[in-house]
């Protein structure tokens, strides 16, 4: 991949939610996030890589004691489509009995937040939350569902905020999708 390359992904995308939507959404999210967990002293897990932007943003905004953690896996590779389960960085933290908040990038087909979900429950965890940043609207059921969401994004490939385009643009503060 050459810069011109990239920078040419970027100029043919097409805007979908503008960095003000994107920073009030995080925002709305912090207060939920705090409203519901402040009474609690959660594990704070974020998937890497595309939850850094997103989880760099959020934590300094919860208003209440957590630790945090990073797990890593993925089913993208810098692909744009979803290919078999890859544990990178497996959860290192002790879990059991604890709350845990997973925080993702992106709820696409929800089969990467499902298997998250599962092993830490296997791990012992008393009860997994999720937030992830944009939901993909698919039209159909997903393994599982977001209980803190910011943005809804239509069924196409979508980038910035975290989310990478063919492993570029994670550092964009709006969210693009690549022409159909």
């Amino acid at each position: 991949m050459t810069r011109e390359r990239a920078e040419r992904i970027l100029e043919g995308a097409e805007l979908v939610h503008s960095a003000e939507t994107v920073s009030r959404a995080v925002d709305r999210m912090a207060v939920e996030i705090t409203q519901a967990l402040r009474d609690e002293f959660p594990m704070v897990l974020a998937i890497m890589g595309g939850a850094a932007v997103f989880t760099g943003q959020l934590l300094p905004k919860l208003a209440f004691p957590l630790e945090f953690g990073a797990i890593e896996v993925t089913r993208y590779a810098n692909g744009t489509s979803g290919r078999e389960i890859e544990w990178r960085l497996a959860p290192r933290e002790n879990v059991a009995g604890r709350t845990v908040l997973v925080v993702d990038d992106i709820l696409d087909e929800g089969i990467t937040l499902a298997a998250v979900r599962d092993k830490l429950l296997a791990q012992g965890a008393k009860r997994v939350l999720a937030a992830v940043f944009a939901d993909k609207a698919l039209g159909r059921e997903k393994p599982v569902a977001a209980d803190f969401v910011g943005v809804s994004v239509p069924d196409r490939y979508v980038f910035g905020f975290g989310m990478d385009a063919y492993g570029l643009w994670r550092n964009l503060p709006a969210i693009y999708a690549l022409k159909d």
